[in-house]
This record gives structure tokens, C-alpha cells and sequence, in this order.
């Protein structure tokens, strides 16, 4: 795969409000790109948003967004969609991605909600996908989420399809690009039990242009909650390494959504994040 299909270059850190003016005044090599939600920044003004106008112009951008709702049984919102291309036109996103889940029917759910594993799902949400893509005349990414509970019914007890194959088929009939979760797919590996290095090594290679990894937070030892309000354990820094050699060494973005730390102690895990970068490409070179 060549690294011109990938959107951003090296390792990014998702841009929040508390972050904001503790950021370097110009790029340092320490930080390659930014992500932001959409929906969060579409119309800021005033201070807030002049810093962030400024960072777009200094930094590589993308973004991962909130309320698209992918798999929702409701009609898609397509005057939202067009001001997610106005936005990433004005500023010159690199790329939009959002989550393969559903977030809305009738109003907004303010969560993410797992889709049914079924056969129709597919279809759906890849009619919904391609549409989208035609709007924003560009290619997005679907995010594998994590889910606590799969979606069943009195006539499907059980999902129609698995995780796995669910997301490959979604991506093969939209055509469209996977945000690899390296956390999400080690959170769902231990709630759902199943291998996640398996799962990672099964999702389509030549989709996979960029990556998020993150912390989650431990209820039991059979039950995990993707928080992003953790540092990253070894278990996902392994799991990372195995979709380094498995899909190349993606553009990989660092989440952190609250109990920020220092700076300093995040900048840190990007550092991390780009020595595991390095060493999988020097171990591939030889």
C-alpha cells in the first residue's frame, strides 16, 4: 500500500479544549497532526476559534465525528453532511471518519449504539455510506466501536453475522477506508471474548490508512469500558504492533478525552506511539 493513500503522516494527538493553550506556539516534531470532532469546533468563534484556525493552518488535520450515525434506521441528515464538507473544506481536513454504530432515531441518543450483525445492516449502511462519500466527494473511514451488548431480537437471539465480518462486509460493499481502534478491538476481545489479535489480523489490510489507539478503564476482569481517560496499557501497545505488521505503519492518532495529565506526560505516549513506529519499520527493513 502506498503511503500517499494515507491522509496524515507519523503520529497524531486528539485536540480538546483543555489543551488548547498549553500546545507548542509552532510545530516542533513532536507532534505531526491534529483530530478533532466536527461537531464540536463547526462553529466556534470568538478566541477559541482563532486558535484553531491557526493551528489548521500550521498543522495536518483530520477528523472523527460524532453525530453522523451511520447505522441509524432513521433518514440519513444530509444538511449535515454538507456542513461536515463545508467544514473540512474551509479548513482543509485531510480526512473524515466516523463510528460504524448509530447514535440517533427519532432524536439524538448522546451515545454510541452498537448496529445489528445482520445481512440487511450491510446493505443499509453501505447505501448510507455511499451517499455520504458522494456528498463530501471524498472517501471516508468507519471506526471499529466498542459495544457492551450485541443486538438481538426474540427472532435473532444471536447476531446474524460476527463483529468481524460485519465490518468487512460494511467496508467491501461501500467501498469505503477502516479507522483500525487498536483499543476498541482489545476492549471488545475481553467483554466479547475473542482473540483480538485474530480479529485485527482478519480486517482488510489495504482499508486500514490510520489508526487510534487509547487507555480504557478496568470494571472487572471480564468487563472493560473504552474511556479514553487512561494511559495505554502493554496489552494494547502489543495489540499495536500487531496492526503495524499486519496493515504497515499507519498514521496512529493518540486519544485522551479527560483525566488529562501534564502535557509533557501525553506528549510522552505520542513519543511512545512513534518508537513502536520505528521499530516495527527498522524491523521491517531488514
Amino acid at each position: 500500500m502506498s503511503g500517499n493513500s494515507r491522509p496524515v503522516k507519523g503520529v497524531g494527538l486528539g485536540l480538546r479544549r483543555d489543551l488548547l493553550d498549553q500546545l507548542p506556539t509552532s510545530p516542533d516534531g513532536r507532534i505531526d497532526f491534529f483530530e478533532v470532532a466536527p461537531e464540536n469546533w463547526m462553529a466556534m468563534g470568538g478566541r477559541l476559534g482563532e486558535q484553531f484556525k491557526a493551528l489548521t493552518e500550521r498543522y495536518p488535520f483530520t477528523t472523527h465525528g460524532l453525530s453522523l450515525s451511520i447505522g441509524s434506521p432513521a433518514p440519513l441528515d444530509v444538511e449535515f453532511v454538507k456542513q461536515i464538507k463545508h467544514f473540512l473544506d474551509e479548513h482543509g481536513i485531510r480526512l473524515y471518519s466516523e463510528h460504524l454504530s448509530a447514535c440517533s432515531d427519532d432524536g439524538h441518543l448522546y451515545d454510541l449504539m452498537p448496529v445489528p450483525f445482520t445481512e440487511s445492516g450491510v446493505r443499509w449502511i453501505a447505501e448510507r455510506v455511499r451517499q455520504v462519500q458522494d456528498i463530501l466527494e471524498r472517501r471516508i473511514a468507519l471506526e471499529n466501536v466498542s459495544y457492551y451488548a450485541p443486538v438481538t431480537t426474540d427472532s435473532m437471539p444471536v447476531p446474524e453475522l460476527d463483529e468481524a465480518t460485519f465490518i468487512r462486509s460494511v467496508l467491501e460493499e461501500a467501498d469505503c477506508d477502516l479507522l483500525l481502534d487498536v483499543n476498541n478491538a482489545y476492549v471488545n476481545g475481553i467483554n466479547h471474548r475473542y482473540d483480538p489479535e485474530a480479529f485485527i489480523r482478519s480486517m482488510p489490510a489495504e482499508r486500514i490508512h490510520y489508526m487510534h489507539i487509547a487507555g480504557h478503564y478496568r470494571e472487572a476482569e471480564d468487563l472493560l469500558v473504552d474511556t479514553h481517560g487512561a494511559d495505554v496499557i502493554d496489552p494494547v501497545w502489543h495489540l499495536l504492533d500487531v496492526a503495524y505488521d499486519h496493515a504497515g505503519v499507519c498514521p496512529t492518532l493518540l486519544e485522551r478525552d479527560f483525566n488529562f495529565p501534564p502535557l509533557e506526560d501525553l506528549l510522552n505516549e505520542v513519543a511512545q506511539v512513534r518508537s513502536h513506529q520505528s521499530e516495527v519499520a527498522h524491523v521491517g527493513a531488514q
